[in-house]
C-alpha cells in the first residue's frame, strides 16, 4: 500500500513513472487511457466586485468532460463566476465555453464547449463511478492541470471518506456565503493536488469519476461523485441544483444525557414551511417521512442536510417531533430553496455595485420583501460616492424619482432612459434605505467627458534641456565660480541644433546678463528668463565650452504643447485612457517625424485591458489592423467595436523598442 502520492510524467504518453510498482502499471496505465481524452484544462476570465467597479482576473483549473455534447464538470470556485472560458484539450486544442449553471452549495458547475462549426461535434467522455463504494485505503489517481501546466497525473490512497471542516479549524468553507460543508463529506486523499487541480477528477483504476478536487488541507479533499453527479445532472438540466427548503437552522445533539435520537433544532424562521408547521427551537427532529434521524457527530451534519434537500418541493411530508420527551408529528410542505447571493452587476453611470435581495437577505436585513437593489460597493468620487449622503455597501435603494425599483432590471432600465444619448451628467433623486431609515440624495449620473484642458499661452521656448550648474559641480569641473546651466540634451533640427549649441555646454549669460544660478531650487531660472521674449526673437547666449567663452546667437520657437495639454480619449469599456503623441514623447522615445499613435496613460487594475496585458507608456498603432494616428481616430473605432459586441479585439502596440499584438477576449453586457 502506497503511504504517499505519487507523480505521473505529464508528457503526452502519460507514461507512469518508475515508481510505480510493477503489479499496479498496467492498471494505471488503462485507468490513465480511459480518462486523459476527457481531460480539460480551463482558464477562466472572472469577476469580483469592489469599490464600485467590477473587477476582472483570470485564474486557470481544471475539468472532464461528460457528455458527448461537451458538458464539462469542475468548481464553482473555477468557473462559475467566470464571463469567458477557454478550455484545453488534451490535443491542445482551445475551444471556448459557457456557463451552464453553477451550484455554490456544493461548489460544483457545468460549462460546455462551444466548437465553431456544425455543432454536431461529439466529444469523448469519462464516466462517473459510484464513491460510496470507496473505501480507505483505495487507490486513486488525480487528475488534472497543476499550475496551469499541461494535463498530468498523481497517485495515492483514500484517507477518509467522510472528512468534515471543523468548525474550530477557523471557519467554515464558503462560495457565494454558501456553507459547502452543510452538505459535502469530503474524500480525503493524498495524491497531490495544486492550484489548478480544482475541479479535476479524482478517479478510481476503473478510470471512473469517484470524486471532484476541490481543497487541499495536507490532505486533499474531494466531493463525493456521486453528489458532483447529482449535482450536475441537474444543472445541465434546469440550469440550477433544485433543493427543498424548510426554513429550518438545525446542529448534532448536544452532550447532556438526553434522547439519544434525532437532530437538534436551533433555531426556524418565521413564515417558513417548518414554522408553519409548528417545528420550534428545541425540538428534536426524530423522523423525516420513513427515515429515521439520529446526528450525534458533525460529520453527519451534511446526511441529515441532504436527506430534507431531497424532498419533493410543494409535497406534504410527516416529520416525527421530540418535545419535553414526547413525541409528535406534524406535517411540513418544503418549498423550493432559492438563490442565497444573486449576482451582482457594475451600474457605471452610479459608480457603484449591486445585486438584487434573496428572501433569506432580505430577512437579514429585516426588509419586508426583496424589494430593491442592495449596494455592495461604492466607487469613492463617482456619483453615488459624490452625493450628499453619499450612497454606502447594504444600502437599499427602493425609488428613482418617482419611480419605485423593485430590482437590478428595473433599475438598469431606467438608468438607461434617463443617460441614454446625453453628454452632460443627469441629475436624479434616488431614495434608499440604511438601517430602517430612508435618505434621499440629488445623484448625478452618468459618465463624465475627460474635458480638454485646453491651450497655454504660446511662449518663447529654447529648444535645448538643462541642469543647474551646482557649486559641487562647479569646483569638480575647476570653474568654482562658475554659475549657469550644463546642457543635457539638443533637439535635432530645431534652432538651438542649427546654432551649434552642444551636449556640455555651459550657458552663463542671456543677452549679457549673467545668469545666477547654483543650485537645484534654481531649476526653472533659465525657462523663466526666455519666457520673457516673444517667439521669433533671437537671443545672444554666452556659452563655454573647454573652458572657452563664446557667443552663440538662437533664435526663440514656440513652445510645444506640453503633455497635459494632448487631447485625451478614455475608454469605458476595456477601462484604459489614451492621449494624442507629444513633443516631448516623441523627443524622447526618438520616434521618427512621422511615428503616429496614441499613448496609454493609465489602465485600470481588473480590466479588460488590463487582463490583454496593456501596460501605461504603450502606444497603441492600430486596432483591428486600423491605423490609428490619434485619438480622434482611435475614438470611433472604439465605439464600433462596442457597437458589434466583437469577442476578440487586437491591438498592436510599441512597447520601448519592441511592438506586440494584444488581444483583447471582452465579455459584452446585454
Amino acid at each position: 500500500m502506497l503511504a504517499s502520492a505519487l507523480a505521473l510524467r505529464a508528457a503526452p504518453s502519460s507514461e507512469p513513472s518508475a515508481d510505480v510498482p510493477d503489479q499496479l502499471r498496467p492498471t494505471v496505465e488503462a485507468a490513465v487511457a480511459r480518462v486523459k481524452p476527457s481531460l480539460v484544462r480551463i482558464r477562466v476570465v472572472s469577476t469580483s466586485y469592489s469599490e464600485g467597479r467590477e473587477i476582472k482576473s483570470q485564474a486557470v483549473g481544471s475539468g472532464a468532460i461528460i457528455t458527448k455534447e461537451g458538458h464539462i464538470v469542475s468548481n464553482h470556485h473555477v468557473a462559475g463566476r467566470a464571463v469567458r472560458i477557454f478550455c484545453t484539450l488534451v490535443d491542445r486544442e482551445e475551444i471556448e465555453a459557457e456557463l451552464i449553471g453553477t451550484d455554490p452549495m456544493t461548489d460544483i458547475c457545468v460549462i460546455r464547449l462551444k466548437p465553431d462549426g456544425s455543432g454536431n461535434r461529439q466529444f469523448p467522455t469519462v464516466e462517473f463511478g459510484d464513491s460510496s463504494k470507496l473505501r480507505v485505503g483505495d487507490q486513486v489517481l488525480a487528475m488534472g492541470s497543476p499550475m496551469a501546466l499541461s494535463q498530468s497525473v498523481t497517485l495515492g490512497i483514500i484517507s477518509n471518506v467522510e472528512m468534515v471542516m471543523p468548525r474550530f479549524f477557523g471557519g467554515r468553507l464558503r462560495q457565494e456565503g454558501e456553507d459547502v460543508g452543510s452538505l459535502v463529506r469530503w474524500i480525503g486523499h493524498d495524491a497531490q493536488i495544486y492550484g489548478g487541480n480544482s475541479g479535476g477528477p479524482l478517479v478510481n483504476l476503473e478510470g471512473k469519476i469517484v470524486g471532484i478536487n476541490e481543497i487541499r488541507m495536507g490532505l486533499g479533499g474531494a466531493i463525493p461523485g456521486n453528489l458532483a453527479r447529482r449535482v450536475a445532472e441537474q444543472l445541465i438540466q434546469f440550469g440550477r441544483a433544485r433543493r427543498a427548503w424548510l426554513g429550518v437552522e438545525v446542529q448534532q445533539l448536544l452532550k447532556e444525557p438526553r434522547d439519544d435520537r434525532g437532530v437538534l433544532v436551533s433555531g426556524v424562521l418565521e413564515d417558513t414551511p417548518a414554522y408553519e408547521a409548528g417545528i420550534r427551537a428545541s425540538d428534536m427532529i426524530v423522523r423525516v417521512g420513513e427515515t429515521p434521524v439520529r446526528v450525534r457527530h458533525e460529520e453527519e451534519l451534511p446526511l441529515f442536510m441532504a436527506l430534507v434537500s431531497d424532498l419533493p418541493v410543494g409535497k406534504e411530508v410527516p416529520f416525527v417531533i421530540l418535545r419535553n420527551g414526547q413525541e409528535k408529528t406534524v406535517r411540513v410542505t418544503p418549498t423550493e430553496r432559492e438563490e442565497l447571493r444573486p449576482r451582482q452587476q457594475e451600474l457605471k453611470q452610479w459608480g457603484l455595485t449591486a445585486r438584487n435581495l434573496s428572501g433569506l437577505m432580505a430577512r437579514e436585513l429585516k426588509r419586508p420583501n426583496s424589494d430593491g437593489v442592495l449596494v455592495t460597493s461604492v466607487r469613492p468620487g463617482g456619483p453615488a460616492g459624490a452625493a450628499k449622503p453619499d450612497f454606502q455597501p447594504q444600502d437599499v435603494m427602493v425609488q428613482v424619482n418617482d419611480q419605485p425599483i423593485k430590482s437590478l432590471r428595473d433599475l438598469s432600465d431606467l438608468t438607461r432612459q434617463l443617460t441614454e444619448w446625453k453628454k452632460e451628467p443627469t441629475p436624479v433623486l434616488a431614495a434608499f434605505e440604511r438601517k430602517g431609515r430612508r435618505h434621499v440624495a440629488v445623484v448625478r449620473l452618468g459618465i463624465r467627458e475627460l474635458e480638454d484642458p485646453g491651450l497655454e499661452a504660446t511662449k518663447a521656448w529654447l529648444p535645448i534641456e538643462t541642469q543647474v550648474i551646482s557649486r559641487e559641480i562647479a569646483a569638480q569641473i575647476n570653474q568654482k565660480d562658475i554659475k549657469g546651466f550644463y546642457v543635457t540634451h539638443v533637439y535635432r533640427g530645431h534652432s538651438g541644433d542649427k546654432a551649434g549649441i552642444k551636449i556640455g555646454d555651459l550657458i552663463v549669460a542671456v543677452d549679457d546678463e549673467r545668469l545666477t544660478a547654483n543650485a537645484p531650487e534654481h531649476e526653472e531660472d533659465l525657462a523663466t528668463l526666455i519666457r520673457q521674449y516673444d517667439p521669433g526673437t533671437t537671443v545672444k547666449l554666452a556659452i563655454v565650452r573647454n573652458k572657452e567663452r563664446r557667443p552663440v546667437s538662437v533664435e526663440l520657437e514656440r513652445s510645444p504643447r506640453l503633455r497635459r495639454e494632448m487631447k485625451k480619449y478614455r475608454n469605458e469599456d476595456f477601462e484604459f485612457v489614451a492621449r494624442d503623441i507629444a513633443f516631448h514623447d516623441r523627443a524622447e522615445e526618438q520616434w521618427a517625424p512621422d511615428q503616429t499613435g496614441v499613448l496609454v496613460e493609465d489602465v485600470k487594475s481588473g480590466s479588460w485591458a488590463e487582463l490583454a496585458s496593456l501596460q501605461d507608456e504603450d502606444l497603441i498603432v492600430e486596432v483591428d489592423s486600423q491605423q490609428v494616428r490619434n485619438v480622434d481616430e482611435l475614438r470611433p473605432i472604439m465605439e464600433k467595436i462596442a457597437s458589434a459586441k466583437k469577442r476578440f479585439v487586437v491591438m498592436k502596440v510599441m512597447r520601448g523598442i519592441h511592438s506586440r499584438f494584444l488581444e483583447f477576449e471582452p465579455k459584452w453586457t446585454q
